[in-house]
Parts: C-alpha cells; sequence; structure tokens
C-alpha cells in the first residue's frame, strides 16, 4: 500500500472499501486506518470486522437487489483471487439473488440457501470443469448454476426450454453429474475418481451429499467401495439435521440421521496432523499388531471419533473423517478445502459440515420443510401465491380415502420413502402415529419392509412416486411379486410431471409393473376412481396390487359418501359414452383428453365410443373384444412409455385372432425420448397426446387427413 506523508496502519485483512451502503445489502465496509502500530487498533480493526459480519443482513424488499461484487463474477475463474471478506460479500449477494430469482419462479429455495458458503467455497478452492463437483440430489445446486455462467438464464428455471431444476451435463460442462434422485454422488464420484487415476490425470472429484441422502443404502454402499479401492476422493456430508425432502409430518421436518460425530476441524485437516497419522501407523504395524491398535485408538480418540466399539462407520468404511465444520463459515470452509486438496496421502476423505437449511431468509428459517419447493413468492413475507383450486390434489384425495380404510381396518399400514409431504402420509401419520413409517430415502428398504409386514397379515400400502419406485424394482420383484404377498404400491407422480422433468417423470411403471404375474395395475380416470382403488387395493389379500395417479389437481367428479371407496371388480372396466365406428380406450387419468378429445369430434359430427379401462392387469378382455367387435378403429391411450397398456392390449388381440380381420389399432403413448421440463400442457403437446393430438389420431384414421391437419 502506497502512503505519502505519515505511515498508517490498515487492517490487512480488509481489501475493499464499499463507502456507499446499497439499500438492498446492509454491509458497509470500513477501512481502519491509524497513525500507530499499536496492538489496540488490530483490535479495534478486528471488532469493526466482527461488527461488519454481524451487520451483513439482507434486505429482501421484493426489488432486484445490488449485487455489484457478484456482477463481476460470472463463471469460477474470477472469484479465485477474492479475499475471505469478499467472499463473505458474495456469499451475501449470492443468497439475495437466490431468493430474488426464486420469487419470481418457483423452485427449490431452502435447500439452495443452505449451501451459498459451501458453493463459494468450493468455487473458490477447485478448478471446474477440470475438478468435478457432484451434487447428490440437485436441488440444492442454484448456486452453484448462477455462479457456473448461467445466472441471466435463471429467470427460465424449470420453464420450458430453459434451464432445469437439477444439474444437468448438457447444460454446462461445469455440470459433471445430472441428478435428480437421492445418494448417487458418492458412487458417481468413485468412478470418476478412478478413471482419472486409470487415464494418469490429477484433477479432483468431490461429492456432495446431504444428510438425508446418507439414508439410502447406495450411499454406503458406494463409501465401503472408496474404503476399499482407496481412490482419493472428497466427500462433503452436508447435514443439515431433515432430510431435504417435503416434511414428512404435520408437525415439523424429520430428522433422519440426526448429528453425526462432533469434533475440532481444524486440527483434523492439518497436513502435519495426516502425515503423522499415517507415519505412526505404518510403524506400528511394523512393530505389532497390539500398539497398532492402540496408536489407532489414541488418534482416533484426538479426534473426539472414538465410540462404545473403539472405532467410527467413517473410519471403519475407509474413510478419513473431518468435522464437523461450520457449513455457513467461508474461511473455516476454504481452511478445510486448501488443506484436504494439498494432502500427499491417497484416500477417500469424508468432510462433515453443519448447515441450516434456509440458512438467511427468515420465513425459510422459520419453516425449511415449508419452503424446500415453492411457488412464486412474496419475498418480503415469504407468503407464496398458490393457486386456488376448487379441487384437492389427487395425492390428498388418495390420503383422504387411506384414512378411511384404516379407520374400519386396523391392519392398514402406511410406509413412505422420507416423501410424507410429497405422498400425503403426513395426514396419514397425524391420525394414526404407530401405523405409518418414514424408513428414510430408502425404497429397496421399504418395499422389502412392507412385504415383511403382509407376511404377519398386516395390509400395507407403499406409497412412492413412480420414478422413485424405479430404485426399489428387484425388491418389487423378488421380494413381492414372486411370493405374490399382498403389498399395496400407491404410485404418486404418475406420468409426465411439468417442471420437475425427465427425472420424476413417472413414464415406466406401468410397463415395469405390468409385466408381472401376479401384480394387479390399476390406475384411476378421475379422483372418485382414485378412492375405489384404494378400496379394491386394501380388499385384495391374495396377491400385490398398484395404482398410478397423476401429479396435478382433481377434475371435480363426485366423490363417493364420506369419501370412502367402494371396491371394484377385478379386471373390469366401463364405458362412459357411446358412439360408432370409432372406440377410444383410455387408461388412467388421460381418459379425461379421450372424453375432451370426443367432444371436438362431436363439434364435426363424429360421435365416438369412448371407455374407461380401469385395469391394465388383468385386462377387461370382454370390453375389448366388444369394442372390436363394434367399431372399424381402436385406439388406446395412456400416459406411459412403450410397452405399457397398449401392448398389454395388442398383445391379447394378436393372441385372440382379433388382428386378423379389417380392424385398424392404434396406440398412443409417451414417445420413446425423455421429455424436458416444462408447464404440463406444453409436455402433453410435446407428447402428442393432447385431445387435439387424439382427434386428429380419429380423423387420420377415418380418412380425413385435412381436417386432422388443422388440430394438429
Amino acid at each position: 500500500m502506497a502512503v505519502f506523508g505519515p505511515v498508517l496502519r490498515t487492517c490487512s485483512s480488509v481489501t475493499t472499501c464499499l463507502t456507499a451502503q446499497t439499500p438492498k445489502l446492509s454491509c458497509k465496509r470500513q477501512l481502519c486506518i491509524r497513525a500507530s502500530a499499536a496492538s489496540s487498533d488490530r483490535e479495534e480493526c478486528r471488532m469493526i470486522l466482527r461488527q461488519e459480519t454481524e451487520r451483513r443482513t439482507i434486505d429482501y424488499s421484493g426489488e432486484k437487489p445490488a449485487t455489484p461484487l457478484l456482477d463481476t463474477v460470472n463463471y469460477p475463474v474470477e472469484m479465485k483471487n477474492l479475499s475471505t471478506e469478499d467472499l463473505e460479500q458474495l456469499a451475501a449477494e449470492l443468497r439475495a439473488e437466490i431468493v430474488y430469482q426464486v420469487s419470481q419462479t418457483g423452485g427449490h429455495l431452502s435447500s439452495s440457501l443452505g449451501v451459498v458458503e459451501l458453493t463459494v467455497a468450493l468455487h473458490h478452492v477447485f478448478n471446474t470443469p477440470d475438478d468435478k463437483i457432484i451434487w447428490d440430489v440437485g436441488h440444492q445446486a442454484y448456486p452453484h448454476k448462477i455462479l457456473t455462467g448461467r445466472r441471466s438464464r435463471m429467470h427460465t428455471m424449470r420453464k420450458t426450454s430453459g434451464l432445469a431444476g437439477f444439474p444437468k451435463r448438457d447444460e454446462s460442462i461445469h455440470d459433471a453429474f445430472g441428478a435428480g434422485h437421492s445418494s448417487t454422488s458418492i458412487s458417481a464420484g468413485l468412478g470418476m475418481a478412478v478413471a482419472r487415476d486409470l487415464l494418469g490425470k490429477t484433477n479432483n472429484v468431490i461429492s456432495v451429499i446431504g444428510d438425508g441422502a446418507m439414508t439410502a443404502g447406495q450411499a454406503y454402499e458406494a463409501m465401503n467401495n472408496a474404503g476399499y479401492l482407496d481412490a482419493n476422493l472428497i466427500v462433503v456430508l452436508n447435514d443439515n439435521k431433515q432430510v431435504s425432502l417435503p416434511t414428512a409430518t404435520l408437525d415439523g421436518p424429520t430428522t433422519p440421521v440426526g448429528a453425526l460425530s462432533s469434533t475440532l476441524a481444524k486440527l483434523q485437516a492439518s497436513t502435519q496432523f495426516r502425515k503423522l497419522r499415517e507415519a505412526a501407523k505404518t510403524i506400528t504395524k511394523q512393530i505389532g499388531g497390539q500398539t497398532h491398535e492402540v496408536a489407532a485408538k489414541v488418534d482416533e480418540y484426538a479426534r473426539g471419533l472414538i465410540s462404545a466399539s473403539g472405532s467410527t462407520l467413517f473410519e471403519e468404511l475407509g474413510l478419513y473423517y473431518i468435522g464437523p465444520v461450520d457449513g455457513h463459515n467461508v474461511e473455516d470452509l476454504i481452511t478445510i478445502f486448501q488443506k484436504v486438496k494439498a494432502l500427499p496421502a491417497p484416500g477417500p476423505v469424508l468432510i462433515h459440515i453443519v448447515t441450516e437449511k434456509g440458512k438467511g431468509y427468515p420465513p425459510a428459517e422459520a419453516a425449511p420443510d415449508k419452503m424446500h419447493g415453492v411457488v412464486k413468492f412474496d419475498p418480503k413475507s415469504g407468503k407464496q401465491f398458490k393457486t386456488k383450486s376448487p379441487t384437492l390434489s389427487y395425492t390428498q384425495y388418495f390420503a383422504e380415502s387411506l384414512i378411511k380404510e384404516a379407520e374400519v381396518d386396523d391392519k392398514v399400514v402406511a410406509i413412505h420413502a422420507a416423501m410424507g409431504g410429497g405422498t400425503g402420509l403426513n395426514f396419514f401419520q397425524k391420525k394414526f402415529p404407530d401405523r405409518c413409517f418414514d424408513v428414510g430415502i430408502a425404497e429397496q428398504h421399504a418395499v422389502t419392509f412392507a412385504a415383511g409386514l403382509a407376511t404377519e397379515g398386516l395390509k400395507p400400502f407403499c406409497a412412492i412416486y413412480s420414478s422413485f419406485l424405479q430404485r426399489g424394482y428387484d425388491q418389487v420383484v423378488h421380494d413381492v411379486d414372486l411370493q405374490k404377498l399382498p403389498v399395496r404400491f400407491a404410485l404418486d407422480r404418475a406420468g409426465l410431471v411439468g417442471a420437475d422433468g425427465p427425472t420424476h417423470c413417472g413414464a415406466f411403471d406401468i410397463t415395469y409393473m405390468a409385466c408381472l404375474p401376479n401384480m394387479v395395475v390399476m390406475a384411476p380416470s378421475d379422483e372418485a376412481e382414485l378412492m375405489h382403488m384404494v378400496a379394491t387395493a386394501a380388499a385384495i389379500d391374495d396377491r400385490p396390487s398398484c395404482f398410478r395417479f397423476p401429479r396435478g389437481n382433481g377434475v371435480g367428479a363426485v366423490l363417493p359418501p364420506n369419501n370412502k371407496g367402494i371396491p371394484l371388480e377385478i379386471g373390469k372396466g366401463r364405458i362412459l359414452m357411446e358412439g360408432n365406428r370409432v372406440a377410444i380406450l383410455g387408461f388412467g387419468a388421460m381418459v379425461q383428453q379421450c372424453v375432451d378429445a370426443a367432444s371436438l369430434l362431436k363439434m364435426r359430427n363424429i360421435n365416438v365410443t369412448v371407455a374407461d379401462a380401469r385395469f391394465c392387469k388383468p385386462l377387461d378382455t370382454d370390453l375389448i373384444r366388444r369394442l372390436v367387435n363394434e367399431h372399424e378403429i381402436l385406439i388406446t391411450v395412456e400416459e406411459g412409455s412403450i410397452g405399457g397398456f397398449g401392448s398389454h392390449v395388442s398383445h391379447f388381440l394378436s393372441l385372440a385372432g382379433l388382428l386378423d380381420g379389417p380392424l385398424k389399432l392404434r396406440a398412443m403413448v409417451l414417445p420413446d425420448r425423455y421429455i424436458d421440463h416444462g408447464s404440463p400442457q406444453d409436455q402433453i403437446e410435446e407428447a402428442g397426446l393432447s385431445s387435439r393430438h387424439i382427434a386428429a389420431t380419429v380423423l387420420s384414421l377415418l380418412g380425413m387427413p385435412k381436417e386432422a391437419f388443422k388440430f394438429k
């Protein structure tokens, strides 16, 4: 620092001076200048910095915040020369930006706010895209996206043709691995680390995983393998004391694995300490086993890791444990990451950081579970602008009808995999706390746990999103269907899911459930039918069953008395409207599009038959024979992949010889590709399953291509 006149002292840690306080960020910095070098001056400087940090609060006015430092950072390379104080300022501005952007678009809020300092520290120390950062689940990646060149597109988040709500490899080279489902980051990171070593590279690999995701078996399988392979891998355990998913109860968030071991962090990360530890263990191994064990116990005790058995989980798996670290202290995080990055000894390291979900935004801090996933909201109050609907969601109708079944049958129990709010079972849990089981993010365990309950005569309802049940499919086959155990699967989010995109799209459940020999497969066309199918599943006690239902609200159907469904006859559908020449056979929620298509066709004096299949397995073969015998054209419609309901219908028709005549058969299914996130209507249009597309298909088969083109 060049100075004219008397020698002046400055507070060395202050590198910038923002003299004007913006209305959005109350972070006025002061340069501490004195004409002496007294120690009291240094103390005063430290005091000013402490007070400055405490005053770094954000005014969420609802207007776009002033972000002078963030405006200079478009990519991580532009963060490398920033001081700790600058990085703290950057974190404050980043947090304000996230609140503003998500308030405009909706999305995942609390999880992203909780990792702001972590994201800043990671990108300051490591060098993406050469270094690989893998975000588990990925809903906490908003700050990562802003710092990696996508800030200008944040207003398109989760919209049609906009940014994805999760990391996506073809969206940015900084997204090392795509995500959306939990507990995959350590496995993927280990694969990248081993590939790096085989290719002779020297980059770092960092997997960021939450304590909620640590409840899944895959995380432990990966850590076990990482310890065995001894590859250089950094695992950051983000411990915010709850599952980063919708709350499991109506009273607040759940605690999945609780607080992990606690100890000092900087000593653990010390290069000298690590070298000493490795050297001590090497020497004592040569001396003898008993001495080695003593040295190892002393080492663990020094780091606060000794337990009743004399060992710890992470150490037993072969990971070197560091933590817990304050996940909102930028300086500590940078120190830890820099020291771990410089460690000469190979092997996997787990850094346990403690964060607060929703950090820095009072409404999210007060109710982090309720602001996990949000629609547009008022930044001042946090109040969400939820659209008023005359009907409830299908999820709520399911929960209400299941409660009614449980009220009259004490054998009815419910299981979910850390998705109490998402599946509606938080309502069931409130009513029957001893009969509702949250097994954590562990779909495999959930399925086999339900199978065990069924063996003892209980009636388990296993409520899991369609795309998440994919994670427990072997258990569905081997532990449930093969043994013909009456587990009832409630498959929420079946079909297209809008803004969450292909990672959560329930495209495959019809195919993967209906191919199982003993499974009953149902799909309701409206909320009343859903209640009847809950009752039907409760009544089926000699084999497994499932029913799928979509995201979104009901259509306004007349509900059964007291919301208590009536069991349906197994394998029997129904005809909703009679016509001629053309029969449209819908399965599930697509029946509504079929009815709308019939209305469009009626305006052109074309009357078609519309039928609701209700069951994919067993098929209503009598209904199908009738439709084929009385019509020239049969069209099946489903919101599922190739190999589903339409395939079962065509297989029956071919075996029955009903395709040997003049029948024109068409199956309308989801296209054989993944459909990106967007509005539900945009997705249905892209999939070619809207009422217009159905009507156009009818007109084409009737030899009216010009009229069909008008619909398309």
